[in-house]
């Protein structure tokens, strides 16, 4: 299930003409986008930066993390603009980026191809770490976020407690180590022909962490309430994260996705009580339940595997609230034609759910179907057109007439609600910067000392209104959940481009 080339050259071959023909087509370099969105990544890189690091204004950070408990959890991810290292989102963005790869790598080229890789595997490794270093715990956390915040600092710099955090068979966390087993299935699938030993490590331990997520039930927002809270609440329960994960579990232990298999056989056992007969309308870092859905279509339109038939209808739920003019659609867009679901970070939404449009479209189209939207099919062309205005819209096709992908285009956001951005390197400015002394950047109109090249921001508001301002976090802060869908969506119209 690694990306083929060849397998997706044939699909994109068939649907270019639905993108040549989109209205409104705008002329992106979608090649330079996706190198700019899997260049994000290495800014967010925490722990000892490899020979190859591009983003040169960053340095080492965070090299004792998990010493005080003596346990190795040095790398990952920082999520967003501050210096926390949280689990769920972390896991959340791998499980996503690797979808991307494994859907959409067969239209990247050699080198863009290998960045996305090594994003996956800098959280992966680090995934593999926070599930081995103990038997009987996972590590879903590092630092106190509370005390993180209290300053505004560059990674390079914090001295804030880096405590560590973790989920125990006392106190459980199966949303959390959930995701996490999901985000360890969906990597082994992106090695698995090119480093096999690795991708073996990696489903191994994704096995062992859904077996504990599944037997320890209950939310890590129960267990850690006092640091989670309110910032990565799992407002949406555990029972999603597990169903989730047992679908990547049995695309990557399976020999065929048509078998049978311990974890479809666990899908059909479990799915009812599992949300298999909810329907949700967003799909985030707290709920896979649509995504899920979508994800299990697959195994039912490419395999024949007529026991999730309830899935696809599900998941043609989920994508008729999308389409305007469809029976079902609920969905709210700005005037400019966003998605639009909620204030805080929104392009997080409109991301993932570009995505999930167009690997649903690749779904149907595989096998010549539609969605299902009352009286209406909508087909693959309809979910890509929609995709590509929500991309194109990221990109700069919008009433503002800018990107919201910095460092694309001659306009986008100079003032990222982003600690390290904001102030000068520890290159050109090699003193410590202490923790209140760092305000200043944060409250500052000048623009950022370091632009950082690929982040989207949380976007404009349902009246497509930005404000480039530092302090604005609900629409200045990016974030790698953001990014890790947009790989696979703008490697699509990438490929589809020059194919």
């Amino acid at each position: 299930m690694g990306p083929s080339k060849a397998c997706m050259s044939a699909y994109l071959i068939a649907v270019l003409c639905l993108v040549a023909g989109a209205r409104n087509a705008a002329a992106f370099n979608y090649a330079d986008a996706l190198d700019k969105a899997v260049l994000f990544f290495e800014a967010q890189r925490s722990g000892k930066l490899p020979p190859g690091q591009r983003v040169a204004w960053r340095a080492d950070s965070a090299l004792s993390d998990g010493n005080a408990s003596n346990v190795d959890l040095v790398g990952g991810y920082y999520d967003a603009g501050d210096n926390v290292k949280f689990g769920l989102p972390m896991a959340f963005m791998v499980t996503m980026l690797s979808w991307s790869v494994v859907e959409f790598g067969g239209a990247m080229p050699g080198g863009q191809l290998a960045n996305a890789e090594a994003a996956v595997r800098w959280g992966s490794d680090y995934l593999l770490k926070a599930a081995t270093a103990t038997p009987g715990a996972l590590y879903v956390q590092v630092a106190d976020p509370y005390q993180d915040h209290r300053c505004w600092e560059r990674p390079e710099d914090m001295d804030t407690p880096r405590a560590v955090y973790k989920v125990t068979p006392q106190s459980p966390g199966s949303d959390v180590a959930g995701e996490t087993a999901a985000a360890l299935a969906a990597a082994s699938l992106v090695f698995r022909a090119r480093e096999p030993a690795y991708s073996s490590r990696l489903l191994r331990a994704a096995r062992q962490v859904f077996d504990f997520a599944d037997r320890y039930r209950g939310s890590y927002s129960d267990s850690l309430s006092s640091v989670v809270c309110p910032f990565y609440c799992s407002y949406s329960g555990y029972q999603d994260e597990l169903l989730w994960a047992a679908t990547w579990l049995h695309l990557a232990s399976s020999p065929s996705p048509s078998s049978q298999g311990v974890y479809m056989s666990y899908i059909n056992s479990n799915g009812h009580t599992l949300g298999a007969e909810q329907d949700s309308y967003t799909v985030s870092w707290d709920d896979k339940r649509a995504a899920t859905k979508v994800l299990l279509s697959k195994v039912l339109l490419q395999n024949r595997v007529e026991g999730l038939r309830g899935y696809k209808a599900h998941a043609d739920k989920y994508i008729c609230s999308l389409v305007p003019g469809a029976g079902g659609f609920q969905s709210q867009y700005t005037p400019g034609g966003l998605l639009f679901k909620e204030g805080d970070s929104n392009m997080e939404y409109v991301t993932s759910t570009a995505f999930l449009l167009l690997t649903y479209a690749k779904y149907l189209g595989s096998t010549g179907g539609a969605a299902s939207c009352g009286a209406t099919a909508v087909t693959p062309s309809t979910l890509v057109s929609l995709a590509k205005k929500q991309v194109d819209y990221i990109l700069g096709a919008n009433p503002a007439g800018m990107s919201y992908m910095v460092g694309f285009g001659a306009r986008y956001p100079r003032r990222v609600h982003h600690r390290g951005a904001s102030m000068p390197s520890v290159r050109d400015h090699p003193a410590r910067i202490g923790c209140d002394e760092g305000f200043h950047y944060l409250h500052s109109s000048d623009p950022d000392r370091n632009v950082l090249v690929g982040a989207v921001v949380g976007g404009p508001d349902q009246s497509d209104s930005y404000s480039d301002s530092r302090d604005n976090y609900a629409q200045a802060e990016p974030s790698t959940y953001t990014n890790a869908p947009l790989v696979g969506a703008l490697a699509f119209f990438s490929g589809a481009r020059s194919a």
